[in-house]
């Protein structure tokens, strides 16, 4: 039986349009992904949308019929169930470093630190950087107008109480030139 619409665009849509076992988004591969059976059918999965992983096609390909049939045989990551950062550290080299069995299995499996992925990774780190950057010197951009404008405030009240000072100095020599001091 064939995936309805309606349930691969609740797929895409909860997978934020990103394959969810390495991040690529369809912006990324210019087009739609491809949607897995996370148990494949032909070891009892269905086509429910609990089971169905929205993924790259290198992922899917992969990843192909796997499923654990011995009791020793490890889980792939379910992206479904655990946060990414259950089993791997995204390394600021780009690679991800395995924290568990099933993100070590799933890292080797997977090759989810094949070189695209890994500088995909990396250009994201760095667009992340920058963009920290660009609104910390927007933010400094900022405070520093507000300085500015505290600083012209604080000048014209310098002004004016020069201003003044100088008024009251004279009126005191007029005053002392009266009384002839």
């Amino acid at each position: 039986m064939a995936i309805k619409a309606s349930v691969r665009e609740r797929v895409r849509e909860r997978a934020d349009f990103a394959c969810e076992f390495c991040g690529i988004s369809e912006t990324d591969a210019g087009g739609q992904l491809t949607i897995d059976h996370y148990r494949p059918k032909n070891k009892g999965g269905d086509n429910d949308h609990t089971n169905l992983i929205y993924c790259c096609p290198r992922c899917n390909q992969y990843k192909l019929d796997y499923w654990p049939t011995r009791p020793d045989d490890l889980q792939l990551w379910n992206p479904r169930l655990d946060p990414p950062t259950h089993h791997f550290l995204l390394l600021d080299d780009g690679t991800l470093h395995p924290l568990t069995e099933i993100g070590a299995f799933t890292l080797r499996r997977m090759r989810l630190n094949r070189p695209p992925l890994v500088a995909h990774r990396l250009r994201r780190i760095r667009a992340a950087e920058e963009t920290r950057l660009l609104t910390h010197y927007c933010d400094l951009v900022r405070l520093i107008e507000q300085l500015l404008i505290q600083q012209t405030a604080l000048m014209e009240e310098q002004q004016k109480l020069l201003h003044e000072q100088r008024e009251l100095l004279e009126q005191i020599l007029h005053n002392r030139e009266k009384s002839g001091e």
